[in-house]
């Protein structure tokens, strides 16, 4: 299944089992999405469970919040990774605060999907990774899953979740396919897991990053270095362990990412990674990235993004301390 069509049945099994899961979003309903993530789901529960909205973003999710206050669990669409911003003050003033504000008594079980990063050769706005501007807000949970089974059961979780869940979907990845697991998730939603052993450097990233490293780690290996990947697969929080066991029997890390590296969720684990395995490390945590300007146009992405080929400068710069 592909990864689009993993999120889908997600997202009507999620529907299936609770009436009070709706949908939310700019042409989610008759169209069924711009990368088609919810076809067939108008259908299926009809136009008071999956609302097509007016161009809004900061009315959707303000309209979320008070559903959510009304004992419902809305899961709202961002069309494109740019667009979240009208957003950004209902999400990190009124979302990420409200539980904490009424002192716990009050949740907000909203879900935010919101297609992220490059790859797709698509103009300015619809081609951005926002993810650390939300895992720097208390009070969101923050995911992004990189494969099939990872998409179907994680979007579950996230809705079943009590509190507000930034969920990132990686739109290069939505035609990509993989074997999804109906019959058991295969690790809670905020678990980090290790995707390739290795013993010489350890490969740190999320979304469609995990491709990018696995590519490396394989072209690595031709050479004869030993690649441990590991996908984050949730942002905040961050589970560490699978990482400082690993960097504690590498001694080397690179972390990747696409967004700017300024300030940045690879810049929180190479320092966390330093102050908790600091004894362990025979080099510096090495961060790659996208450069520190804005997403550039479509022919200019080959050379923001972040490849193979920049992933392994970064191990041999490990290598070499």
């Amino acid at each position: 299944m592909t990864f689009g069509k993993a999120l889908n049945a997600g997202l009507r099994k999620a529907m299936a089992d609770s009436d009070r899961v709706l949908m939310m979003g700019e042409d989610i309903g008759r169209l069924g999405g711009v990368f088609r993530v919810t076809e067939g789901l108008l259908a299926s529960f009809g136009e008071r469970r999956v609302l097509d909205t007016p161009l809004a973003e900061s009315g959707i999710v303000g309209t979320a919040i008070g559903l959510a206050m009304g004992g419902f669990r809305p899961v709202v669409e961002i069309q494109f990774d740019g667009f979240v911003f009208p957003a950004f003050d209902q999400i990190t003033t009124q979302l990420a605060k409200l539980t904490n504000r009424h002192e716990g008594a009050l949740s907000l079980p909203v879900v935010i999907r919101i297609p992220y990063g490059g790859h797709i050769g698509a103009v300015e706005h619809h081609q951005e990774s926002p993810e650390a501007y939300f895992a720097h807000t208390p009070g969101l949970r923050v995911v992004s899953p990189s494969t099939p089974n990872d998409a179907y059961w994680m979007i579950q979780d996230a809705i079943a979740s009590n509190d507000p869940v930034i969920f990132m979907e990686p739109k290069s990845r939505y035609w990509h396919k993989g074997e999804i697991d109906l019959a058991s998730r295969a690790m809670p939603l905020h678990g980090s897991r290790v995707v390739r052993k290795g013993g010489d450097v350890t490969l740190v990233g999320h979304g469609a990053m995990v491709t990018t490293l696995l590519q490396a780690a394989a072209l690595a290996e031709a050479e004869g270095t030993s690649c441990e990947v590991i996908d984050l697969r949730s942002l905040s929080p961050i589970d560490y362990g699978p990482l400082l066991d690993s960097v504690r029997r590498t001694g080397r890390m690179v972390v990747a990412q696409e967004a700017p590296g300024h300030v940045s969720v690879g810049s929180e684990i190479a320092a966390t990674v330093t102050e908790r395995a600091f004894y362990s490390l025979e080099a510096p945590v090495i961060r790659v990235s996208g450069f520190d300007v804005p997403f550039p146009p479509a022919k200019l992405e080959g050379t923001y993004l972040p490849d193979a080929d920049r992933v392994l400068e970064a191990v041999d710069r490990a290598l070499a301390y």
